[in-house]
């Protein structure tokens, strides 16, 4: 079996994984501040590059369902080895752009290849190591998803105050660099998971119409009104594809995606609350960034969120703590408490102020790292870690079309609701607050009409693949006549479902 040199090494395959993952996502939130200078450089309108952004983040949305495919059927290393080239290929292509075409090209390589990095490079940094890993590997997750997204607006407003957009672009091509050469470095052969797997061409067909279709129609809302025909039909539509996705890969019986092994109570709630809270953060975070462009230079703008990346920091060591007892349910619901009201402090005043925004920012970043990565550590341990890719590219899937869309529908409704935009996203924000208390709500109604108290995850079976890490009642089971045998049965046939 052909190795590199670092095949095994933990910490190059964790750096590996950092590298492939972080700039994408960290460059997504710090485009905000640096599209004035990228549409006057390539001749592009600010419409175009809000659909070059949407392209990009369906890509990422489409790429999860992809990367599954793909590793049913070809060796999963050297898949990544493709991945990676093609993410240099769209990180030079962007930061050498000279025309539209070329940015537009790359970013959306960007967002596709970040995506099929993330479902082949995850799991086996989770599952291919000892348990002694497992708590490094879970605050890695939460820096390399949160951290990255939180330091965003700090990047691009550092860059912003430079005049130039390049360098920062330069530097994410030389990091997907880097993430390659760790790739080949690392390099262990293995097999498809199931060469004899077919094709589902109905659930690829599905995520790239659907995802597509919507994130265009989410993006169209800059310049048009929610009901114009360019906007609703892609946006309704491409969501319809999404929802008959889910419902075929649910009645299929060799589904690629492992839909019916989540309809329980604990993954439920855990997906609930991760689609909440993303959406939740996201789209405050935006709100605010749009709304306080106007008052604030670039540099101060950027540096009133670096609160947001050191509460994600701290809530990703915590969460190195908590996760492998009880108290990981209820780290979920304190990071939706902190996200609730760090959006309240920055929905105090209109426009927020520097301190506002700076304490709302702190308090968001504890309420995210403290939320999505420990609810989809729930849903995981639901179910074998055998599964581990497949059910990861669903939560993957959703909490993308929950961050990334969400955020242009109330960034429209803040630009159309009430007398001006201060106004219009005093509303929008309160939305967000009503996100996160659902979440918590619906979260904790599944607990209590599942029948469940918290449990402890048995990490030595999960991490074996002989079992899942606890047992997770069937939906509305205190409703329901189920004996403590039959739960056991409908656990293990939701296992078998994705072989």
């Amino acid at each position: 079996m052909r190795q590199g040199p670092l095949a095994g090494s933990y910490p190059a395959v964790a750096t590996m994984v950092v590298f492939a993952l972080v700039p994408y996502l960290a460059l997504s939130a710090a485009l905000a501040a640096l599209t004035p200078l990228i549409a006057a450089d390539l001749h592009m309108s600010p419409q175009a590059l809000n659909v070059t952004s949407g392209m990009a983040n369906a890509g990422y949305a489409v790429g999860t369902v992809l990367a599954v495919q793909f590793a049913q059927l070809l060796p999963q290393r050297r898949m990544l080895l493709v991945y990676g080239t093609l993410l240099v290929i769209g990180s030079v292509l962007t930061a050498a752009a000279t025309d539209p075409a070329m940015f537009i090209i790359g970013h959306v390589l960007q967002g596709l290849c970040t995506s099929l990095l993330l479902i082949a490079a995850v799991p086996p940094l989770i599952i291919g190591y000892p348990a002694a890993r497992l708590r490094s590997t879970a605050v890695i997750m939460n820096v390399c998803i949160f951290g990255a997204v939180a330091l965003g607006p700090v990047l691009g407003g550092v860059q912003a105050a430079a005049h130039g957009w390049r360098p920062l672009f330069w530097i994410i091509a030389a990091i997907a660099v880097a993430a390659l050469v760790l790739s080949v470095l690392t390099f262990e052969d293995s097999p498809p998971a199931n060469p004899g797997a077919r094709v589902d061409y109905i659930a690829l067909g599905l995520a790239v119409a659907g995802c597509g279709a919507a994130f265009f129609g989410a993006s169209e809302l800059l310049t048009h009104p929610f009901l114009d025909a360019t906007t609703c039909g892609p946006l309704i539509g491409g969501l319809l594809l999404i929802v008959i996705l889910f419902v075929h890969e649910y009645t299929a019986r060799h589904p690629l995606l492992c839909v019916s092994s989540l309809i329980s109570t604990l993954p439920a709630a855990g997906i609930v609350a991760a689609i909440c809270a993303a959406a939740a953060s996201v789209s405050a975070v935006s709100l605010t960034l749009t709304t306080l462009t106007p008052h604030f230079r670039p540099l101060h703008l950027g540096l009133l969120y670096l609160p947001e990346f050191g509460g994600a920091l701290v809530t990703a060591v915590v969460f190195g703590a908590v996760f492998r007892t009880s108290l990981l349910h209820y780290y979920v619901l304190v990071g939706l408490a902190f996200l609730s009201i760090g959006i309240v402090v920055m929905n105090a005043a209109a426009p927020p102020t520097s301190v506002l925004t700076a304490v709302g920012s702190g308090l968001v970043g504890v309420g995210v790292g403290a939320s999505v990565v420990p609810a989809l550590f729930i849903a995981g341990f639901s179910l074998r870690s055998t599964n581990l890719q497949r059910v990861f590219a669903i939560i993957e899937l959703l909490r993308a079309v929950a961050a990334f869309m969400i955020a242009p529908v109330l960034l429209y409704v803040a630009a159309t609701v009430g007398s001006d935009l201060d106004s219009g996203t005093r509303t929008a924000l309160w939305i967000c607050f009503g996100l996160c208390v659902a979440g918590a709500v619906l979260a904790m109604g599944l607990y209590a009409v599942g029948g469940v108290r918290p449990p402890a995850p048995s990490m030595e079976g999960w991490l074996s693949g002989e079992r899942s890490a606890w047992d997770s009642p069937p939906l509305f089971a205190r409703f329901a006549r189920f004996t403590r045998s039959a739960r056991s049965a409908r656990s293990e046939e939701r296992d078998d479902i994705c072989p």
